[in-house]
């Protein structure tokens, strides 16, 4: 099974963490050779002067791409085979394979969860398949790889199965159309994200500096800042189609590119199917996914050998392309114009009303697509009515602006829970919705449309409420705090009374849905039996609780980020999500850790992500979060094991808990990470951790050979 992208070369899904470490795991080759020595067929045993090349990656963090990349080079080494792995990391590939040593090799295995450009292979025998097959199964890749079918050329890139995706299943060799869902609408949404930020910024400006209010909105008397104002319109316009493709892309590859992007304008642009409205970012999400998928169906049909050539470059963009567009026009555009007519409508029979209740559906409406049908449809009624009832435009122009200014303030208030990329775009988020645009809120709604979309609503509803009982008036069609400062609204003060109670609304359903999601999971999939009660962690004075875990002059390990203080010989938990809990207490040991809550919800939001349990008994849960004022490294063990959703089906035994600050992630981090992934796969090394004394600095001493 193929997954959609995560790290490393382009398209990215979403923002890796840790993969960009200096020391890959070396080429190796028999007698501790390096894969690019040994060339002269001397390397013997079982390869018989075979070479082998192999590529691993995978879409969120360094441990499976390292663990596999070690596995395939001992199991080599073992076979008597000369083989030089190269891991892709999210600077670039490490490692890299010469275009000479593509050229003598004699297979080459692709290991990977995430895209990886096969056009350099053309013409060699290429296995690709999951991260974790390398890891569990390298013997039978080495074998399997010199009958693998030669690779064509076409360019199209290759990804692992999705043992960790977060939606897929165990992997295997395969197509991609059991790929993540997830991970390629995160595909779609990183490659949106510096269009909406740019055409935001763009249109906010040139409304704030040249921008006057009329009946008929905000018009431009200078052509300078109209043509700023209509740079920041294209790449508005542009957004929604760069989402489909790139969701099209994450599925179907590059010949799914044309018909995710084409689609993404015809779902975008309602005059093409009679829709006064078009579908917005959620038509964008289901034409991104059908071009896809369509894609991969099309890959399917037999050609002569002729034509295979011009397949993915002429026939399948051509096909999926018309296929879609004439689809979307005639059978999807049509509910959607039916459902723009009907909601009109039924928002006319509204106007007498309690202005209250027709404030929610309004402030309902307005949250909800952002630049959609639904969206749509309350702003063209309340615009239409400027001029005879203003109190109905101020309910959408209170409820416009709190989309993107209750996401950008909920990535304020608990910046744990958010990316480093999503808290970027937060503050874009707020800029942009002081300036009433709603798209703005799109790429949180993109990733998370089941948390984002309801605390949007929620929030939207609660200032149109409070604009509607208030009679706040809008004279513009427009919206946001922009049009107040232009001097177009009446009863200034209880506007931005509505805005600012609808942004704290929005914001802190956001925050709960997010932790709630997070925390909800505990003893997922697990019997219904109570999990244990872990009593809450203690955070010990200085030169508390010596005698118990051992001073951290005893010693430490891991570059000194691990002490005794933060070794526990025996976990108290049985499920995972307790055993966070319980390893973050732990951490705070160290003094490092500023929020014990705020890391808990940090680490298992990284496991939604996929889980981080390694196989071979391992776990290495982690987190970027400012919850920590220095890197920390935890360890545990557990006799019986906890489920941590393994490729394997191992519960972990040796759990590590790394966590790092945010501004101060780095190459420490994801060095921490490497040494550990790599000394791991040494069973001999698992087993001196098992065995050890139960005491912490017995443990600190075996991971001192962790170098």
């Amino acid at each position: 099974m193929r997954s959609a992208r995560g790290c490393g070369t382009p398209p990215r899904a979403i923002r890796c963490e840790e993969t960009h470490v200096a020391s890959p795991a070396s080429a190796t080759g028999p007698a501790g050779k390096s894969g690019g020595e040994g060339r002269d067929g001397q390397d013997g045993g079982g390869g018989q002067g075979r070479r082998l090349l192999a590529v691993t990656a995978c879409p969120t963090g360094i441990a499976h791409t390292y663990m596999a990349a070690e596995k395939l080079a001992q199991a080599a080494q073992e076979l008597g085979y000369a083989m030089k792995v190269e891991t892709q990391g999210s600077i670039g590939a490490e490692n890299v394979l010469s275009d000479r040593e593509v050229a003598e090799a004699d297979g080459i295995i692709v290991a990977a969860d995430k895209d990886v450009d096969l056009s350099r292979f053309a013409g060699k025998r290429v296995l690709s398949v999951a991260v974790a097959e390398g890891i569990h199964h390298p013997e039978r890749l080495i074998r399997d790889v010199l009958d693998a079918p030669v690779h064509r050329g076409s360019g199209a890139g290759a990804g692992g199965g999705g043992g960790a995706d977060l939606f897929g299943g165990a992997g295997g060799a395969g197509g991609k159309e059991r790929g993540s869902v997830y991970k390629a609408l995160m595909n779609g949404v990183s490659y949106m994200i510096p269009f909406v930020v740019v055409g935001g910024l763009l249109i906010a400006v040139s409304l704030a500096l040249g921008g006057r209010t009329t009946p008929q909105g905000i018009v431009f008397d200078s052509s300078f800042w109209q043509s700023v104002n209509d740079i920041g319109v294209i790449g508005f316009t542009l957004m929604i189609p760069v989402l489909s493709g790139y969701i099209a892309y994450a599925i179907g590859d590059r010949p799914a590119l044309v018909p995710g992007m084409v689609g993404g304008w015809v779902a975008s642009h309602g005059e093409l199917y009679d829709s006064k409205a078009g579908a917005g970012f959620i038509g964008a999400i289901a034409t991104g996914f059908l071009a896809g998928y369509l894609v991969l169906w099309i890959k399917k049909v037999r050609v002569p050998d002729f034509v295979r050539p011009i397949m993915p470059v002429i026939v399948i963009p051509v096909v999926a392309t018309t296929s879609l567009g004439l689809f979307f026009v005639y059978v999807i555009g049509r509910p959607i114009a039916w459902v723009f007519e009907h909601l009109t409508s039924w928002l006319g029979g509204l106007t007498g009303t309690s202005a209250a209740l027709l404030g929610v559906v309004l402030g309902l409406m307005i949250s909800f697509d952002m630049g959609g049908p639904v969206n749509k449809t309350a702003f063209l009624f309340g615009a239409g009515l400027v001029s005879k009832n203003p109190e109905i435009m101020g309910m959408c122009a209170a409820a416009i602006p709190v989309p993107p200014l209750g996401q950008g303030l909920a990535t304020l208030l608990r910046r744990g829970l958010f990316s480093a990329q999503e808290r970027e775009t937060g503050l874009a988020a707020l800029f942009m919705g002081c300036f009433g645009i709603t798209e703005g809120a799109i790429p949180f709604a993109a990733a998370r449309p089941a948390r984002v979309i309801p605390a949007n609503m929620a929030g939207g509803a609660v200032a149109g409420a409070v604009a509607g009982l208030a009679a706040v008036q809008d004279n513009v069609p427009h919206g946001g705090p922009v049009v107040a400062a232009l001097g177009a609204v009446g009863g200034v003060p209880m506007f931005f009374v509505a805005i600012a109670i609808g942004t704290v609304v929005t914001a802190l359903t956001t925050v709960t849905l997010m932790t709630v999601g997070t925390a909800g999971r505990v003893g997922k999939g697990a019997s219904v039996a109570p999990a244990p009660v872990v009593p809450s962690p203690v955070v010990p004075a200085p030169g508390a609780g010596e005698a118990a875990t051992g001073s951290a002059s005893a010693g430490s390990a891991l570059s000194g980020h691990l002490t005794a203080r933060t070794v526990r010989p025996q976990l108290a938990s049985r499920e995972k999500d307790a055993a966070i809990r319980e390893m973050a207490g732990l951490l705070a040991a160290s003094g490092a850790v500023t929020d014990v809550d705020g890391l808990v919800a940090a680490a298992l939001a990284r496991e939604e992500l996929g889980t981080t349990g390694l196989g071979e008994e391992i776990a290495i849960p982690h987190a970027k979060t400012d919850a920590v004022s220095a890197p920390v490294v935890g360890f545990a063990r557990s006799d019986e094991g906890i489920e941590w959703g393994a490729l394997d089906g191992t519960r972990a035994r040796l759990i590590f808990m790394i966590a790092v600050p945010s501004a101060a992630a780095g190459d420490e981090h994801l060095r921490i990470l490497a040494m550990l992934s790599r000394k791991l796969m040494d069973p001999e090394f698992r087993e001196r951790l098992l065995s050890a004394e139960s005491e912490a600095d017995a443990l600190v001493d075996v991971l001192r050979e962790v170098q």
